[in-house]
């Protein structure tokens, strides 16, 4: 007797074991009874009928995936490598368990052909400078695609590209040759704005020359600074420091020939002037 119930309470052991299951918070347990499908179980602990029932674990949280290096050719037929990263997470548990055999495998694919038929879609230039909008279009695609898997990609993203060597160096030479030309442009533009300041002060020396002397003089004070030898003085300068020697020769010749007439006169007579007759007629009888 003690034997029997020794027996049944290890079969009721084994049955109680049998039939627990515990869910963690992050999966769900698609159930099948006798081979069909009765639905999903939430997380805890879960009692299934033993032999007859038997559950799949699905996780729920999100998995990363890399889509290893693509050989592509772009739409301008260069020959890239590109690799990216996918980011997906199952929201329909029962569809995949039942709708697909492997699911992970099978999005690595179908990322991998959808990156090389987007990318090959773009030029080299919108490659790399349009990434952003190559993720969500093929986001958009595989979204499509896995939504019958119970599948839903939340995030791709293109992790590298990688160029031929010649194709770096071409790209190279024309990031120079285009800073080369915008260091013209800005070059240019610096010497039409100081061509238009030089004739705004132009006319404005032309109005006032005195300004201009005034700049010259500046000049030669900024030339001393220096401690030069040797001192340039503008021809402008010199034309006008000849004017003034000449004025003042001038002024000082009318005054010897004023001192002069002052000092002839023998009174207040001599203030009287003859005429030209009378000049004639003293120098002849002389």
């Amino acid at each position: 007797m003690n034997t029997v119930l020794i027996v049944a309470a290890a079969v009721i052991l084994v049955v109680a074991v049998l039939s627990v299951r515990i869910v963690k918070q992050y999966e769900r347990g698609v159930v099948f009874r006798l081979g069909r499908v009765v639905g999903s179980r939430a997380p805890g602990l879960r009692l299934l009928i033993p032999i007859i029932d038997q559950m799949h674990r699905v996780s729920l949280r999100i998995v990363t995936m890399p889509i290893q290096s693509q050989g592509i050719i772009t739409r301008d037929n260069v020959s890239v490598d590109v690799s990216a990263v996918a980011y997906f997470r199952v929201v329909d548990a029962v569809k995949s368990v039942v709708a697909i055999e492997n699911v992970r495998a099978a999005i690595n694919q179908i990322a991998q052909t959808t990156l090389r038929k987007v990318v090959g879609q773009h030029s080299l230039d919108e490659t790399l400078a349009e990434t952003d909008k190559i993720n969500v279009d093929i986001r958009e695609i595989l979204d499509v695609i896995t939504v019958e898997w119970g599948v839903e990609v939340t995030l791709v993203e293109l992790k590298d590209i990688q160029l031929p060597d010649s194709m770096k160096r071409a790209m190279a030479r024309q990031a120079e040759a285009e800073r080369e030309k915008r260091a013209k442009i800005i070059n240019a533009e610096g010497e039409s704005l100081a061509a238009a300041a030089l004739g705004e002060a132009s006319d404005t020396m032309m109005a006032h020359p005195l300004a201009l002397q005034l700049r010259n003089l500046q000049s030669m004070v900024e030339i001393g600074v220096d401690k030069n030898t040797t001192v340039v003085f503008p021809a402008p300068l010199m034309s006008t420091i000849g004017e003034l020697g000449s004025f003042l020769a001038r002024e000082a010749s009318a005054a010897r020939e004023a001192s002069a007439a002052r000092a002839a006169a023998p009174g207040p007579l001599a203030a009287t002037v003859p005429g030209p007759r009378a000049g004639a007629a003293v120098a002849a009888k002389t």
